[in-house]
């Protein structure tokens, strides 16, 4: 585990910049997908009054900001390293008539003040960031006291069979559907187990937290 304090968002992958960034985007953005992301965006915030804050870390193409934004009811900010995603994902809100402040920065070293947002969100990054105690550290900082993180990604306990599941579900071309299945055996292979993030948990700020894991997918809760 990494304990050395450096202000770099520095990724365990390839950059996600230029052609790889517009692949995963197109990925991604399948209707099957773009579903999954507005039930998630409905399921996420709910409680949450109106006019809350919302903050998503590493939003990639920014679907799931988007759909949060679609629902009308909250000011949503999201915060990527990759150049290529922030202006992919400023792009796709445009399109969708809805307004996200999507943001160059890093998670490591977070642009905003301290207690700004109500409920903090990261999908499928969490694995990749090399220094996860800073980067909760960070997320704890800037959640409002009372508020709710969120962190989903793969989990290190997944099987051959989840990962194949989860990619007959995105509905994906043949091509498409061996490169994603190829690479979420890769990305397992530093995913957390359970136990592992429980560890992670312990040493951050937050004092408690909620772990849960379903088909390829681990989710964490922590409350400030």
């Amino acid at each position: 585990m990494q304990t050395m304090e450096k202000h770099r968002w520095r990724l365990k992958g390839p950059e996600m910049e230029g052609p790889i960034a517009r692949w995963y985007a197109r990925v991604r953005g399948s209707e099957s997908q773009v579903r999954a992301y507005r039930k998630q965006a409905f399921e996420l915030t709910a409680g949450l009054p109106d006019g809350a804050q919302v903050l998503e870390v590493a939003p990639g193409p920014g679907y799931l900001s988007i759909e949060t934004a679609r629902l009308r009811r909250f000011h949503v900010t999201a915060l990527d390293i990759s150049r290529t995603f922030v202006q992919i994902a400023s792009a796709n809100a445009w399109d969708a008539g809805v307004d996200v402040d999507f943001r160059h920065g890093d998670v490591a070293r977070m642009p905003f003040e301290s207690e700004s947002f109500d409920l903090i969100v990261c999908q499928a990054a969490f694995k990749n960031f090399t220094l996860p105690q800073t980067a909760l550290a960070e997320i704890h900082r800037v959640l409002r006291t009372g508020g709710t993180a969120v962190i989903q990604d793969m989990s290190r306990d997944a099987t051959h069979a989840d990962v194949e599941a989860e990619v007959k579900g995105m509905e994906l071309g043949r091509l498409s559907s061996f490169m994603t299945k190829a690479t979420l055996e890769r990305l397992r292979n530093r995913a957390y187990s359970p136990a592992q993030f429980e560890r992670l948990a312990k040493e951050s700020p937050f004092p408690s937290w909620e772990i849960t894991t379903s088909g390829i997918g681990l989710e964490v809760r922590l409350k400030k």
